[in-house]
């Protein structure tokens, strides 16, 4: 699909070469005017190792440069679009450029650019992983560690002048202009540098670390935003104990920073001591964030502070290695907020979401390795493989030292390699102090593809036999799969009495393998239930030798709550791919679970309800994918929940009547169990439900109720409705985050069609520049597959990617991925899809695309 002629060249890992020059340090002198930017960089370079002095830079114009005092001519250095190469380099070199830029016109979002504007015009800057060279001339890659001295300078208009590191100079330029001077004495990689240029207010706090260093704590945003930062700042203070407390971890600033714009790619950046983040990941507030997002803001905070440590002092060697500081941080934020909430329930979430985005990624086109051979674009990398499965390969192999030997491990970890650079095999190596078995999770991080576990048991006398077998499909142009050491978390309980008999952590290190039980004593006339992958103990997808009926018991008698949650959804699916018709029994589990739930652990309840979602569901299709069926089949299955519980519904809702707004883990679980219990009821048309959807959203306490009962409303299609969506916007009309959730709960809808979608898209208020609103649509459409699968589906999505692969390629290339796995429609489908794809590879120009489409081309 993809022109031939336009397909960029790949940067393979096993090309790496270290850096012919090192940065000693670097003074950098950023100057911004009212349509350009000059930027000065002076670079004390020394030599490394052989080879060229070569600087990377993109969309700048040269004004001068100088090569140790003297000012070079064009025959003493070669330009080009991606960088310049200085022809005869002395192995010491200070090299002094200036350059200008114009990040007022600059849609990538990458590099120093602009966001917002009027009274919110700032500037920020996006430097991971390649936006440094789109600022100055640098030898921008991981491994070129330096001391920054930042020079920030302005019109008095914008009173917050910000970069990384600590505030040793501030002062007047003239009576129009100030400036600011900041030092950052720990060595860092270009990518985690940053600067902001705006009028911001700031929130402010403090923190004394277990070494007593006292810091500052300051969370940078616009002044009608500045009181939702209090969640924020909570979270931060929270993460920073917690790293303390888990990991021995303490802050090594004065200084913490965080700043909220609203345009911007990421969900945030870990830029060392200045923080800057998505609005929708720092703002919170009851009146106006959900409980949702408001824990998601916990979530993230927590993420970015844990990279001081695992991605900042300890960075990567190369951007191959991306899944070593995502992966380990994302473990452990995920590890953080499970001490805050529910654990079976923040558990459910992290597998939720691998199995419906990164498992979608591994049986599709675009499936890599958590450590990719090569690439080019490393943006495009930036996935949910190298994210959610790396930190659960990471957790696999927590799982397996177990708690005291992983800490031994991940100590020595950071004394070894603090203020270096390093890969995969040193982070393995650091963990194998504990050990020496860890080196053999290595293959993990090299093969791409989700490993099947499948197993049985057998009963000979009090000795049960654990028989377990591992496949994985062969990704094409990758080696043949080999076997995985997988962590497989088991118990076995009695079938009558439920008790756990005995529990231990397998190791599946062959294509199968018998595991056996000694002394299982069961009760008169019972028999052994096994349950594996207890929390899920890795990231497999499991195929277990169950009758339904032991899957039953798994509900009422787990100890673990992820393994309840399990054991239903596995009833759940039995019935959606026809391999079982005990709808009833569904039911009966369900009432059964919430009776015994709603009181001491509402979320968790709630998650009980949980259906696959149509893309998880799609996954079972390797051809002939009919979205129109397959959701069918899911709507049939919640309807008959909904009938048969409906009487039960009503009484469970009735229980959790509005309370005064509270931010507890119970308080939010009621809130959410509330919300599903209205959807429901709806969709059995309980007689009174409509009344009870209208006053929960006039006498709301928070926006959770709110808004779940305003999109109960939109997905029930309710008589009065369009009134309750007309109120809600001119209520928030002011916050674009909430507008944002508007926007969403609309186009999510089943009732709302790609000719509304499009009419959203159409609005004033929606604006193409900022990738939270265009996600408010364009995500909704994705997950609508019905929808997003016919001629005017495609042509609106592929549309909007056409329109965003010339002004922000990184977000284009992003949503190219809900259709990785286009050649699994029916045929006619299958047909369209690719024509139409392949006429967006004629007009698309950016790598970021085109190595998207030309991935995908690999299995037409």
């Amino acid at each position: 699909m993809t022109n031939k002629t336009q397909t960029p060249q790949k940067i393979y890992l096993k090309d790496y070469t270290p850096p012919s020059y090192a940065v000693e340090k670097v003074d950098l002198d950023i100057r911004l005017f009212d349509d350009h930017a000059i930027v000065g960089a002076r670079l004390h370079m020394t030599r490394a190792h052989a080879g060229k002095l070569e600087l990377f830079g993109r969309d700048l114009t040269l004004k001068s440069i100088c090569l140790n005092g003297r000012e070079l001519s064009v025959e003493d250095y070669q330009v080009d679009e991606e960088g310049l190469t200085i022809l005869e380099a002395p192995d010491s070199a200070l090299i002094e450029t200036w350059v200008q830029i114009s990040p007022q016109t600059n849609t990538t979002l990458e590099g120093l650019y602009q966001a917002g504007t009027g009274d919110e015009l700032m500037f920020v800057t996006q430097c991971e992983p390649e936006g440094f060279r789109k600022i100055a001339f640098f030898p921008d890659r991981p491994d070129v560690l330096t001391e920054y001295t930042t020079r920030l300078e302005a019109p008095k208009r914008f009173g917050t002048l910000l970069a990384n590191g600590n505030l040793i100079e501030s002062g007047e330029v003239d009576e129009d202009r100030h400036y600011t001077i900041w030092h950052d004495p720990t060595k860092k990689p270009s990518y985690l540098f940053a600067a902001v240029i705006a009028n911001l207010e700031v929130m402010q706090d403090s923190y004394t670390t277990m070494e007593g260093r006292e810091v500052l704590l300051e969370i940078y945003a616009d002044a009608q935003d500045i009181d939702k930062c209090h969640v924020g700042m909570q979270a931060l203070k929270d993460a920073m104990k917690w790293d303390e407390d888990n990991y021995g971890r303490a802050y090594d600033l004065d200084r913490y920073m965080i700043v909220a714009t609203g345009q911007f790619n990421m969900g945030a950046m870990e830029n060392k001591g200045l923080n800057i983040f998505n609005t929708s990941c720092v703002l919170s507030s009851p009146e106006t964030t959900t409980d949702e997002r408001s824990f998601h803001v916990k979530s993230v905070i927590a993420h970015e502070y844990f990279h001081n440590w695992t991605g900042n002092r300890i960075t990567c060697r190369d951007w191959f290695q991306l899944c070593l500081k995502e992966g380990f941080t994302v473990f452990r934020d995920q590890s953080f907020s499970g001490d805050f909430r529910s654990k079976a329930v923040q558990r459910i979430e992290d597998v939720s979401l691998l199995r419906s985005a990164q498992f979608a990624e591994d049986a599709g086109s675009l499936a890599h390795p958590v450590r990719p051979e090569s690439f080019v674009e490393i943006n495009n990398f930036y996935t949910m493989t190298i994210y959610e499965k790396g930190a659960e390969i990471v957790r696999m192999i927590a799982n397996f030292l177990g708690k005291d030997k992983f800490r031994q491990g991940s100590d020595e970890y950071f004394a070894r390699y603090d203020g270096q650079a390093v890969t995969v095999e040193d982070f393995l190596s650091a963990l194998s102090v504990a050990d020496a078995r860890v080196m053999d999770f290595l293959p993990w991080y090299r093969q791409p593809g989700t490993p099947v576990v499948s197993g049985s048991y057998h009963v000979q006398g009090d000795k049960v036999s654990v028989k377990l077998a591992q496949k994985t499909r062969h990704v094409p142009n990758y080696d043949a799969p080999i076997a995985l050491p997988i962590p497989v978390d088991t118990a076995i309980f009695d079938s009558a009495t439920g008790e756990m008999l005995a529990s231990q952590m397998l190791l599946l290190t062959k294509d199968s393998d018998v595991f056996e039980f000694d002394g299982i004593e069961l009760s008169d006339g019972a028999h052994p239930v096994v349950s594996i992958l207890r929390n899920f103990s890795a990231p497999v997808k499991s195929d277990f030798d169950y009758t339904d009926e032991d899957l039953a018991r798994l509900v009422a008698f787990e100890t673990e709550g992820f393994n309840r949650w399990q054991a239903l959804q596995t009833l759940v699916n039995r019935w959606l791919f026809g391999t079982s018709k005990e709808a009833d029994l569904i039911v009966d589990v369900i009432q059964k679970a919430v009776d015994a739930l709603i009181d001491s652990d509402p979320m968790l309840a709630a998650r009980l309800f949980d259906l696959p979602s149509q893309k998880e569901l799609a996954m079972a299709y390797d051809e002939n994918y009919d979205p129109a069926f397959v959701k069918a089949r899911r709507d049939e299955l919640y309807q008959l929940i909904a009938d048969g519980l409906s009487a039960d519904a009503k009484r469970w809702y009735h229980r959790l009547p509005m309370q005064a707004y509270e931010d507890t883990p119970d308080a939010r679980g009621r809130r959410l169990l509330r919300n599903v219990l209205l959807d429901l009821r709806l969709t059995a048309n309980d007689n009174d439900v409509k009344d009870d959807a209208y006053q929960q959203y006039e006498q709301a306490s928070c926006m959770s109720e709110r808004l779940g009962a305003l999109t109960a409303m939109i997905n029930h299609n309710l008589d009065q409705k369009d009134n309750y969506v007309h109120d809600f916007y001119e209520k928030f009309s002011h916050e674009d985050l909430v507008i944002d959730a508007w926007f969403s709960a609309q186009a999510m809808s089943d009732h709302t069609s790609v000719k509304h979608i499009a009419a959203l898209m159409q609005r004033k208020d929606y604006d193409w520049n900022t990738p939270n609103r265009v996600r408010t649509t364009l995500g909704a459409l994705a997950a609508k597959p019905v929808q997003l699968w016919t001629a005017e589906g495609l042509d609106l999505y592929l549309s909007a990617v056409e329109r965003l692969d010339s002004t922000n390629p990184l977000l284009a290339a992003r949503l190219l991925s809900a259709l990785a796995r286009w050649y699994t429609l029916t045929p006619d489908h299958k047909a369209m899809a690719k024509q139409k794809l392949t006429e967006l590879s004629a007009k698309a120009t950016s790598k970021n695309v085109l190595e998207f489409l030309e991935n995908m081309q690999t299995v037409s």
